[in-house]
């Protein structure tokens, strides 16, 4: 079975220093299929028209291909309106540093409120992975208590910011081996 890998950014991209850029080079690198869409007015995002794009580019993929999503911050929240809109079941997901649900953030807002039904969007794939931080500037541990609370396999990694370049994360082995190994399973 062919499997192809579908990266969605968060809030102002991910540029190419960011860890999603250097894991769509990696992947790519190692032959395979991966989707990394560069939604519009990164810095003034649109749910609408990102979920648009996003149902646009699953809908591209063949309903028998192995699918594994990894998302990162408003990316994350993406994901979920689109799997409660959708019957389309992924083998994998795997959430880093979702913002809180709670979040007063102008620029995303039109991404709020947070489904309500988190435990149902899990189970769009067969394995869902949840990491956050303990420091994350966008999402105090106290508020991701709503994601960890909704059945994905969590990992919380202890002073790791928002999981992004600002905390050091460009190349991250962890993601790759993740992505590829499957560790999810075990």
């Amino acid at each position: 079975m062919r499997r192809s890998f579908v990266i969605l950014h968060g809030l102002g991209g991910s540029g190419t220093a960011h860890w999603q850029t250097w894991l769509y080079k990696q992947l790519v690198n190692k032959g395979e299929t991966v989707y990394y869409p560069s939604f519009p007015e990164k810095q003034h995002p649109n749910k609408e028209k990102w979920l648009q794009i996003l149902k646009a580019l699953m809908d591209e993929i063949p309903k028998d291909e192995e699918i594994i999503v990894v998302t990162h911050s408003l990316g994350c929240i993406l994901w979920f309106h689109y799997a409660v809109l959708t019957n389309r079941k992924v083998s994998r997901v795997i959430l880093v540093a979702p913002p809180s649900p709670y979040s007063k953030v102008e620029e995303i807002q039109s991404f709020y409120p947070v489904p309500d039904n988190l435990s149902d969007v899990c189970l769009v794939a067969k394995k869902t992975q949840l990491i956050v931080s303990t420091n994350d500037p966008y999402c105090p541990i106290e508020d991701a208590k709503k994601y960890l609370d909704c059945g994905a396999i969590s990992t919380v990694l202890k002073n790791k910011g928002h999981i992004n370049i600002e905390s050091g994360f460009g190349p991250w082995q962890w993601i790759l081996d993740q992505c590829l190994n499957d560790p999810v399973a075990q």
